[in-house]
C-alpha cells in the first residue's frame, strides 16, 4: 500500500533526485528550451519539502494535493503547472483512502497523465515529458494486470519511463519551446521526459523502503 508517509517519502526522493540532476537537467533544457528546468524543479520541489514538513500526516491524496499546490504556486514556466496538476490529479483520483493498493496507484498515476496532456496540449510523440508518462503507466498497468504487487510495477514502470525518455531524442518537438526549433530540436532528450523519469524512480524506491 502506497500510505501518507510512503507519498512523503516519494516526494522526498524527488527533491534530492533533483538536487543531484539539476546541472543536468538544465543542460538539456538549454540545448532545446529556456534552460531553467532543473533550477525550476528544485526551487519547487525544495518547497514541497518543507509544506509537507509542515502539514500533519494526511491521506496520500491530501499530501498528494499539496505538493501539486504548492509546485503550481512556486514554480513559473511550464514545470510548475505540469506537475502540480499531475499531483493534484492523482489526488483526486487517491481521494480520501488510507492507503492506495497497486490498482488505485496505477489509477492516479493515469489521471496525472491525463491532466499533463490536457493542459499541455500534447500527445505521446510530441517529445514532452508524456513520452516518458504514457510508457511509464502502461508498464505499471501492464505489471498490475500481470498480478505484480505494487513493488514490481513501480519497477516497471520507472524503466518504462526512461526508455520512453531515451526515444525522444530522435524525435522532432512539436509542442512547447523546443518546437520553434524545429528540425534543429532532433538529437536532444527531451528535458520534461527526463525529470520524468527521476518522478518514477523516486516512486519506486519510496514503495521498496516502505514494502508496499
Amino acid at each position: 500500500m502506497l500510505d501518507a508517509d510512503g507519498v512523503r517519502g516519494w516526494m522526498a526522493g524527488m527533491a534530492k533526485a533533483v538536487d543531484r540532476e539539476r546541472d543536468r537537467l538544465t543542460e538539456l533544457d538549454a540545448a532545446i528550451g529556456d534552460g531553467d528546468h532543473g533550477i525550476s524543479l528544485q526551487r519547487g520541489f525544495t518547497a514541497v519539502e518543507a509544506a509537507l514538513s509542515a502539514a500533519s500526516a494526511g491521506t496520500p491524496g491530501a499530501v498528494l494535493m499539496l505538493a501539486g499546490r504548492t509546485l503550481v504556486s512556486s514554480v513559473g514556466g511550464a514545470s510548475g503547472p505540469l506537475y502540480g496538476s499531475a499531483l493534484r490529479a492523482m489526488g483526486k483520483a487517491l481521494a480520501d483512502s488510507g492507503g492506495a493498493d497497486a490498482e488505485q496507484v496505477v489509477a492516479g498515476l493515469a489521471a496525472a497523465r491525463d491532466a499533463i496532456a490536457a493542459l499541455g496540449g500534447a500527445r505521446g510523440g510530441d517529445k514532452t515529458m508524456l513520452d516518458a508518462w504514457i510508457p511509464a503507466v502502461d508498464g505499471f498497468d501492464s505489471a498490475v494486470a500481470a498480478g505484480e504487487a505494487l513493488q514490481a510495477a513501480a519497477l516497471a514502470a520507472a524503466a518504462a519511463a526512461e526508455g520512453g525518455a531515451e526515444a525522444t531524442v530522435p524525435l522532432e518537438a512539436r509542442k512547447g519551446r523546443a518546437s520553434y526549433l524545429g528540425p534543429r530540436s532532433v538529437g536532444h532528450l527531451d528535458p520534461g521526459a527526463a525529470s520524468t523519469v527521476l518522478l518514477f524512480r523516486a516512486l519506486a524506491d519510496a514503495v521498496q523502503v516502505t514494502g508496499g
